[in-house]
């Protein structure tokens, strides 16, 4: 009985189910009534009374049995929507159905008693009672709250900017529940085919340009942004008009934070750098990138990292058969456990600690879960903090890609993606050199073949596809200059820059991660792909529109400060080696770079030069050795 009640009416009162099943019999009855009358008020009142009662006996409990099937009563009395309206709209017409239907094959008798027309009044006026009963009860819960909330702040008036989809449902969300003291007053949108109409009775007065004529005139205190598919540079020009009419602004999150699941159309946030500096959607092949992951035994590492732990969310929301976590810090790696467990993706993932240039881990980890396809994200990407100690990004950035190529390859994993940069390109610093260092070895053992090394050993093809990715910054990443901007602005200044004249390439974070898994279904093995970066963007200008989006004047509020260029760092980053040649790829924002490869025998030789004493060697020392390496590295030697 309890179940039942649950599954229902969803919940256990069967004195709330009591009083819901008389409530809707009385009104359900009272639409039978008026049927009778207006249909067959010639009838005189006994006939009419006496075939109402005749019907009402089976009619009723027939209504309710179907409104009971659709679930109509598992909702709240005063939450009624439009898909509320749509079930209590299918049981009744269901009911009316089988009415008809036992008309049909009944008697004439049946038919006199219940003509079909009294059905069909019985119909429409059922659902308009039922549904405006609940319409009712959702109207008197919404003026009780906003009446009867404690502490009650002062109203704010709010325009919303973007008379879509998303801000029509983010009015109506506000317009049902006053309580939180935001009222939607008017809407501003571009498309001149909504001026002058109204959505929830708010009206669509013009385009962005009219809002300091609104601000006037409805008292505006505040904006909201409801464009969050309008591209960057649309998105940073309504953000300045906002901002020169004085009021506050905040933004609708994205359609790829709503995806996410975590944040819905109601949660506004503050506008935020990388809303004015994101770019348009890119196209990518999901149905290609889903057949590649389905099923199969995918590890990252450097899971619990910026781009790692993208890596993990969107190769999981492709139904990989096992997802392989691996992480040397436990911290991080948790985080990331937790957050795919609260997407819902806890059942396919395994979160493994280990260093990967701990070779006894790693072949561990490949014995025993035997990947299929490997994203290798895990690195020291911090320039000048290398520059400080070149051991560590010799041992990690290098050697460990090589402990892990050579892995995969044994083991012969499908492919293997290592995840690069634009440093990596004519390097001036440690950190990018190590990279490049990396990319070199990939691409020889790609291309060994039978005695490549000239020792006589054997070496097959590799079964393995290798490929590489470059990209530059990643908007919002933990080694990103934007939380150090953040945290120089909250602290009041000054904000600290290296060059006037610096730039840098930036992308989000989702859009990279995507990319990289489009260039994993590209690669037949052996390339570098390069993402398309965009522009490249002033790192003065980034700051001073930081301070701004804080609220805050440049040089005048806060400071900023030229500190000048460190060691390892560059004016600006280059896109191409200078021996190599780059062919466009199936993708319009994805570069496939080709270089001869070095032999084998070569990269191995120098490998094991670092291998040999290399925490012996002086920061020069291994400077120099890389150098000797990387020919186009410049170093930066220490006096």
């Amino acid at each position: 009985m309890i179940k039942l009640l649950r599954k229902y009416f969803g919940h256990t009162s069967i004195l709330r189910t009591g009083g819901l099943l008389c409530a809707y019999a009385t009104l359900l009855a009272f639409a039978l009534f008026v049927a009778y009358v207006v249909r067959v008020e010639s009838w005189g009142w006994v006939r009419l009374q006496r075939s109402f009662l005749f019907t009402a006996v089976w009619l009723v409990p027939l209504q309710i049995s179907a409104l009971v099937f659709c679930k109509h009563f598992n909702g709240v009395l005063a939450y009624f929507r439009i898909p509320d309206l749509i079930h209590l709209f299918q049981a009744l017409l269901g009911a009316t159905a089988i009415i008809i239907l036992i008309s049909i094959l009944g008697s004439t008798v049946t038919r006199s008693v219940l003509p079909y027309g009294v059905v069909f009044d019985d119909f429409v006026l059922s659902v308009l009672i039922i549904g405006g009963a609940r319409t009712m009860f959702r109207v008197i819960r919404e003026r009780n709250v906003g009446q009867t909330e404690p502490g009650m702040r002062k109203l704010v008036h709010v325009a919303i900017i973007g008379a879509g989809d998303t801000g029509a449902a983010l009015a109506a969300d506000w317009l049902a529940r006053p309580g939180l003291r935001r009222q939607p007053v008017v809407f501003l949108d571009d498309d001149t085919s909504k001026h002058g109409l109204c959505i929830h009775e708010i009206p669509v007065v013009g385009p962005v340009s009219a809002l300091r004529e609104a601000k006037d005139k409805y008292d505006l205190h505040e904006v909201v942004l409801a464009v969050g598919n309008a591209p960057a540079p649309r998105m940073k020009e309504i953000f300045d008009a906002v901002r020169s009419t004085g009021l506050s602004a905040e933004i609708v999150p994205s359609l790829t934070e709503l995806a996410s699941g975590h944040i819905k159309t109601n949660r506004i946030r503050p506008v935020q750098i990388q809303d004015l500096l994101g770019r348009d959607t890119v196209p990518l092949d999901n149905q290609g990138i889903r057949e590649m992951i389905c099923g199969k035994t995918v590890l990252v590492t450097g899971a619990g990292g910026s781009i790692g732990s993208e890596l993990c969310r969107q190769i999981a929301a492709h139904a990989p058969g096992r997802l392989l976590l691996v992480e040397r810090c436990e911290v991080q790696i948790f985080k990331i456990e937790q957050n795919l467990i609260d997407l819902g993706y806890g059942a396919n993932i395994q979160p493994l600690v280990g260093d990967i240039t701990d070779e006894a881990r790693m072949r561990h980890i490949f014995q025993l879960h035997k990947p299929d396809i490997i994203f290798h994200a895990a690195a020291h990407k911090h320039v000048f903090m290398m520059e400080r100690q070149p051991w560590e990004a010799v041992r990690n950035n290098t050697l460990g890609t090589r402990l892990l190529i050579d892995l995969a390859i044994e083991h012969e994993v499908e492919r293997f993606i290592f995840i690069s940069t634009d440093k990596a390109i004519n390097p001036t610093n440690v950190m990018g050199a190590t990279k490049r260092m990396a990319e070199m070895y990939l691409q020889s053992r790609q291309h060994a073949g039978t005695d490549a090394d000239g020792t006589g050993k054997t070496r097959r093809p590799a079964k393995t596809r290798l490929m590489a990715v470059r990209f530059g910054n990643v908007l919002g990443s933990s080694g990103s200059v934007i939380p150090i901007f953040n945290k120089q602005i909250a602290n009041g200044g000054p904000v600290k820059v290296t060059h006037p004249d610096v730039t840098r390439y930036f992308m989000t974070i989702p859009e990279a991660v995507g990319l990289v898994l489009q260039c994993a279904i590209l690669g037949q093995g052996g390339e570098i792909f390069v993402l398309n970066m965009g522009k490249p963007i002033r790192i003065a200008e980034l700051a001073r529109q930081m301070i701004e989006l804080s609220g805050y004047r440049p040089d005048i509020d806060i400071q900023i400060e030229f500190i000048g260029l460190r060691p390892g760092e560059k004016l600006f980053e280059e896109l191409q080696h200078v021996n190599e040649t780059h062919q466009a790829t199936e993708h319009s924002e994805i570069m496939r770079f080709v270089i001869e490869p070095r032999p084998l025998a070569h990269i191995e030789k120098m490998f094991q030069s670092f291998e040999d004493n290399l925490y012996a060697r002086t920061t020069n020392e291994v400077k120099k050795l890389i150098n000797a390496f990387v020919p186009e590295y410049k170093p930066h030697l220490n006096e």
